[in-house]
C-alpha cells in the first residue's frame, strides 16, 4: 500500500481545500493535480496551440515549465495561481485531460510527488490511475447546485442571475465531459469512501478523513 490518501471528486466540490488541511493535519504533503492539469491548458492558449493537436499538446505537457513555490505555481516563472482558476482554464483542462498521450506524458511528473513523507493528492483520477494503491482512497462531492453556490462565493458573485447560471452550468458540462471521457474517467472507485460535503462544513469533512484514515493507518 503506498502512503496516500487519494481525494477524487467533481469539480467545485471542495477537495482541494479538505485536501490541503488533511495535508497540513497529518504533516504530509500536498498534491493538487488539477493544477498542473490546469496549467497545462493555460500554457497551450498561451503558446497558441490547437485544442484539437493531441500529439503536440502532449509533446508540451511533457515539458511543461511549471514550479510549485511558496504557496505560488509559476508557470513559465510567471505567477499563475489565480489565472488557471476561471472557468474557460477549467473547461480546457478537462478537454485535454480525456487525451490519453497526454495524461502519458504528466503521469511520471505526478507520481513523483510521493515521498517517504505521506502524500495527500486530490483530482479525478487519483485513485483509479496515479495512486491505485493509495492507503486510503475518498471520493468527495456535493450538490451541482451547492458547488455552484461555492465558485459564486469565491468570485464574489451573487447565488442568483445570469452569472450564477453560466457557473452552474459549467460545472454541469464539466461534470459529464470528466465522466464520459473515454481515459480514466472520473467515478467512484469501488474502494473509495463517498463523502458528500454538500450538509458539511470543511472542519466537519476534514475530520470524517483523518477518521477513515486511523481505521485503516
Amino acid at each position: 500500500m503506498q502512503k496516500v490518501i487519494a481525494i477524487d471528486g467533481p469539480s467545485a466540490s471542495g477537495k482541494g481545500t479538505v485536501a490541503a488541511r488533511v495535508a497540513a493535519k497529518l504533516g504530509w504533503d500536498y498534491l493538487d493535480s488539477g493544477a498542473i492539469y490546469r496549467a497545462t491548458a493555460l500554457h497551450v492558449a498561451n503558446q497558441h496551440i490547437d485544442f484539437s493537436n493531441e500529439d503536440e499538446i502532449a509533446q508540451l505537457a511533457e515539458h511543461l515549465p511549471l514550479r510549485f513555490q511558496a504557496g505560488k505555481i509559476l508557470l513559465a516563472d510567471e505567477d499563475v495561481s489565480s489565472t488557471i482558476r476561471n472557468e474557460e482554464v477549467g473547461m480546457n483542462a478537462s478537454r485535454i485531460a480525456a487525451y490519453a498521450k497526454v495524461r502519458a506524458a504528466l503521469l511520471q511528473r505526478l507520481r513523483s510527488f510521493l515521498t517517504e513523507k505521506g502524500l495527500v493528492a486530490d483530482g479525478r483520477d487519483i485513485g483509479s490511475l496515479i495512486f491505485p494503491q493509495a492507503k486510503l482512497k475518498i471520493f468527495l462531492t456535493a450538490s451541482a447546485q451547492v458547488r455552484a453556490e461555492r465558485r459564486a462565493k469565491q468570485l464574489n458573485i451573487a447565488c442568483e442571475g445570469e452569472a450564477f447560471e453560466r457557473i452552474l452550468n459549467d460545472i454541469i458540462a464539466r461534470d459529464k465531459a470528466d465522466a464520459s471521457r473515454p481515459v480514466a474517467p472520473l467515478r467512484q472507485l469501488p474502494d473509495a469512501h463517498l463523502l458528500d460535503t454538500s450538509d458539511l462544513s470543511i472542519e466537519e469533512s476534514v475530520q470524517h478523513i483523518l477518521d477513515l484514515y486511523q481505521t485503516v493507518a
